[in-house]
């Protein structure tokens, strides 16, 4: 098989650098294993004109959007190598599809690290959260308690005040900073540092928070601070330049990475984490990869 692009991931950035290239008549092969970040999400905020979608909606109607096109075509599989070919790069799928690609499109987003506390995956994407652009809103007049070691769930609660009235920062076991505590203090923010063991409450939503030791601490909602890392390791063995924060270092004007031909957007770049922000860094990368294949077909200088 050889075709154009290779569009690793099916989320927002992918599917919108696919709907760019399939109205740019180019070969586009996009490759999804189905983990997006946001599947636990019962909604999609700050998403202008779709405020409230939910995720599985949003792609349900992406994909139907993409079949208007004959020369994209999406595969529900997972991309296991890739490497630099003489036509481009040659790459193959968990479902043993293969072939060459001119161009590649990591589109593969983040893991986030969900706190290992019992009781909490269950109540994740209701009301243990971990943005609070997309979710802080709807919190406002609530009880919210912001988890992370040390500092994390410091400085996370000293944010949320912005939004929320009644915060209670919570380090789990470990100490704060006098800094953070000063913080904390002048926002008149309390802090139980005791190790947090448990989350309860039904129906995906957040009533109570339980210590090592102390009393229980009753909540509404949970915001957390424990750390993401890439969903994929590709960019990292096709050799893409990554920053202190782990995200990979792209040309700002083509979102092109450091190996010339590989291109990513979305939270692989792990810029400002949104739905919004995702789909934008995709249309701007399909862009760039038609306008470097109109280049080399002598269409334009």
């Amino acid at each position: 098989m050889k075709i154009d692009v290779l569009i690793v991931g099916g989320g927002p950035a992918g599917l919108s650098a696919a709907l760019i290239l399939g109205r740019c008549h180019r070969q586009v092969l996009l490759c999804d294993d189905n983990k997006q970040r946001n599947r636990a999400s019962k909604a999609i905020h700050g998403l202008l004109g779709r405020e409230g979608l939910t995720p599985s909606a949003f792609l349900a109607e992406a994909r139907a959007e993409l079949t208007h096109y004959r020369s994209v075509s999406f595969r529900r599989t997972r991309v296991t190598d890739i490497r630099p070919a003489e036509d481009g790069f040659a790459f193959g799928c968990a479902d043993g599809t293969g072939g060459v690609a001119s161009k590649v499109l990591l589109a593969t987003g983040i893991v986030d690290e969900l706190p290992e506390i019992t009781g909490g995956e269950p109540l994740y994407g209701v009301s243990v959260h971990h943005c609070l652009y997309c979710d802080g809103f709807e919190y406002a007049g609530k009880t919210v308690a912001a988890l992370g070691q040390g500092d994390k769930g410091a400085d996370l609660a000293v944010m949320m005040k912005h939004w929320i009235a009644d915060v209670v920062a919570c380090s789990d076991g470990a100490e704060v900073s006098a800094d953070a505590a000063q913080k904390l203090k002048h926002h008149r923010i309390p802090l139980r540092s005791e190790p947090v063991v448990a989350l309860e409450g039904s129906n995906g939503v957040l009533t109570k928070i339980k210590f090592k030791s102390g009393p229980d601490l009753e909540r509404a909602g949970l915001f957390f601070s424990t750390g993401c890392h890439q969903a994929s390791d590709l960019s990292q063995r096709l050799g893409c330049k990554r920053d202190e924060k782990g995200g990979v270092v792209t040309d700002p004007a083509t979102e092109e990475t450091s190996v010339p031909g590989v291109y990513v957007a979305g939270d692989v770049s792990r810029d400002v984490l949104l739905v919004s922000i995702a789909i934008a860094e995709g249309a701007k990368a399909a862009v760039a990869i038609n306008k470097a294949f109109v280049r080399r077909d002598g269409f334009c200088d």
